[in-house]
C-alpha cells in the first residue's frame, strides 16, 4: 500500500477576483522528491503556503501526514521544514545561534556543529549571517529547515540566483535528505533543476495543473527524441542533419548519412521539461 505524505484535494485560493490556485489535486508519496513547476505568478507560492498552513484554502483541503493542515496547523508544523526563497534568518546572530534559536522554538536538541558541517559551512558557524554570501545563506536556511528532523521538507526556489558550486551543494543536500526518508516538495521555475532532482513533476500554469508524471514519461509523451549529425558542408562550413529516433525510418536515414556524407559529430537530444511546458501551455517560463 502506498503511503502519501501530502494530499491536495480541490485546493483553491483567490485574492479577490484573481484565482491564484484553481481546484488542484495531487498526491506526493512518502520519500519522494516532487517538483512543482511553473513560471512566476503561476500559483506555486500560494500553493505551498496553503500546504504549510500559512494560508487557509478558500475551497478544498491539504492533508499532510494524514492531518488536515487548516484544522491542526500546529501539529503539522512539528513535522515539516520550510525554506523559502526570501531569507528569514537573523542576520545579527551567528549561524550557530540561528540554529540553536530555532531548535529551542521546536523544543528539540540538535547537534548544531554537525548540521553546520552537513550543509557545507564548516568553520563558519561562529560568523554573523550578515557577512554570508547568498549561497551560504541559502545553505543555512536549509539547515534551519532541518533542525526538527522534518518528515516533509518544503523548498521554494532553493538554488535561484546561486553560482554553480552553491547550486550543486544544495542539490546534494536535497538528495541526502531524501535518502534519509524525508519527502521533499520542491517549487521552482528552473526546469533543469527540477529534472535533475525530481522523481515526479507537476506543471502549474495560471493556477491549474496542466501535466503531472515522471520527467522521463513526460518527455516520451510530449517531446521528440532526435539524433543530431554534424556533417561537413560547402566552403568549410558544417551543417546539421536531424533524424528522429521514434521513426521506423531511423536506421535507414542514419545509414544514408553515414555512407554519403563526411560525419563530424553525432549526438542524441531529447526534449527538456521547458520544451514540454511551452508545448503544453504555449508560453515560456518568464
Amino acid at each position: 500500500m502506498t503511503n502519501f505524505s501530502i494530499t491536495a484535494e480541490n485546493l483553491t485560493y483567490h485574492y479577490g477576483d484573481l484565482v491564484a490556485v484553481d481546484h488542484i489535486d495531487f498526491k506526493v508519496e512518502e520519500g519522494e522528491i516532487f517538483g512543482f513547476l511553473g513560471p512566476n505568478g503561476a500559483g506555486k507560492s500560494t500553493s505551498i503556503k496553503m500546504l504549510t498552513g500559512q494560508l487557509r484554502p478558500k475551497e478544498g483541503k491539504a492533508t499532510l501526514l494524514g492531518i488536515d493542515v487548516a484544522q491542526r496547523p500546529n501539529r503539522v508544523h512539528q513535522s515539516i521544514g520550510v525554506a523559502f526563497e526570501t531569507s528569514n534568518l537573523y542576520e545579527q546572530m551567528t549561524a550557530e545561534e540561528n540554529l540553536r534559536f530555532f531548535a529551542r522554538l521546536f523544543g528539540v536538541k540538535v547537534d548544531v556543529k554537525a548540521l553546520i558541517n552537513r550543509v557545507g559551512l564548516e568553520n563558519r558557524g561562529s560568523e554573523r549571517v550578515e557577512g554570508f554570501s547568498k549561497g551560504m545563506k541559502q545553505r543555512l536556511m536549509v539547515a534551519r529547515a532541518l533542525v526538527n528532523r522534518p518528515r516533509i521538507l518544503f523548498l521554494d526556489e532553493p538554488t535561484d540566483g546561486l553560482d554553480p558550486v552553491s547550486s550543486e551543494s544544495i542539490r546534494n543536500l536535497i538528495q541526502e535528505t531524501r535518502a534519509g526518508g524525508t519527502t521533499v516538495f520542491l517549487t521552482t521555475h528552473d526546469m533543469f533543476e527540477a529534472d535533475k532532482l525530481s522523481d515526479r513533476v507537476a506543471f502549474i500554469d495560471r493556477g491549474k495543473i496542466v501535466a503531472m508524471d515522471k520527467p522521463a514519461i513526460l518527455k516520451q509523451q510530449y517531446g521528440k527524441r532526435l539524433i543530431k549529425v554534424e556533417v561537413a558542408g560547402h566552403n568549410g562550413h558544417s551543417e546539421m542533419r536531424e533524424v528522429r529516433l521514434d521513426s521506423q525510418e531511423t536506421g535507414i536515414a542514419l545509414k544514408q548519412i553515414m555512407e554519403t556524407e563526411k560525419v563530424i559529430t553525432v549526438h542524441s537530444e531529447e526534449a527538456t521539461l521547458e520544451d514540454i511546458f511551452i508545448k503544453i501551455t504555449g508560453r515560456g517560463l518568464a
